[in-house]
């Protein structure tokens, strides 16, 4: 299955129960509309599940997610389960299968793109996003708009957005993935599975639990922290926001040229 086929399962959706006003995404009456039980429970290594039975479907949410905004996402993750993959499970006699025995890498970018349509839809997201300059403040803005983490709304600004950031995910001081943008030939330093760079925002909160206020988020750093120079090039300033979770102990760092 391809993600355009995930947006345009969301999409359909949205239109299939006539909704047209994010402000009437209701994903426990989505859920309750398909007769899909949403439940509230401590998970262990997850922020969701969904099991399906021969008749039903169970969603289970973790009740240590601290934040609306990241179990709103999660739930709109486990519907993408459903409406997308539950059709490649076969339920033999009364069993009950849970889909994480079946998921794999692009199941879940795929339950991730639905989420990302369904709770952020393409076109409003573009109108809001495109017409004011990239700036932490506007995500913060898009964040409270669409009722969802800043976290997605930076993927989703990547993804369409008229203004090319690089994402950066560290873990435990260590630097887990990241996601340059489109058509943006800058190469990143080999820092996978190492501290972030030391002189990086997020070295800062990881050696000495910085974090930023609102008004000071956009911090200035080195290009050459993240990024390799090319030949004969002079390093210069670059913008570095970093979206810190404690309990998790995370950062992620938006990182652009401005």
């Amino acid at each position: 299955m391809s993600l355009i086929k995930s947006v345009l399962t969301a999409q359909k959706l949205l239109h299939d129960l006539l909704i047209e006003n994010i402000n009437d995404i209701d994903l426990y009456e989505i859920a309750s509309y398909y007769d899909i039980i949403v439940q509230h429970l401590p998970l262990k290594n997850a922020d969701g599940r969904i099991v399906f039975g021969k008749n039903k479907a169970i969603i289970s949410l973790n009740t240590n997610i601290l934040y609306e905004g990241r179990k709103r996402f999660t739930l709109a993750h486990e519907l993408g389960h459903y409406f997308l993959h539950r059709k490649n499970i076969t339920i033999h006699n009364d069993d009950a299968l849970t889909l994480e025995t079946f998921r794999n890498g692009s199941q879940e970018t795929e339950a991730n793109q639905f989420a990302s349509e369904l709770l952020m839809p393409s076109g409003l997201f573009s109108s809001n996003a495109n017409s004011k300059p990239f700036s932490p403040k506007l995500l913060g803005e898009l964040s409270d708009l669409f009722h969802t983490s800043i976290t997605s709304v930076a993927f989703k600004y990547q993804e369409i957005g008229n203004y090319p950031i690089f994402i950066f995910y560290s873990k435990d001081n260590k630097v887990e993935y990241w996601k340059p943008p489109q058509d943006i030939f800058i190469k990143v330093k080999d820092i996978k599975n190492l501290p972030p760079p030391s002189g990086s925002v997020a070295t800062e909160y990881f050696s000495e639990g910085t974090i930023y206020t609102k008004e000071e988020s956009k911090q200035y750093i080195n290009k050459s922290e993240w990024f390799e120079l090319n030949y004969n090039e002079q390093d210069s300033l670059v913008c570095e926001y970093c979206i810190v979770t404690k309990k998790y102990n995370n950062a992620l760092s938006i990182v652009w040229v401005e």
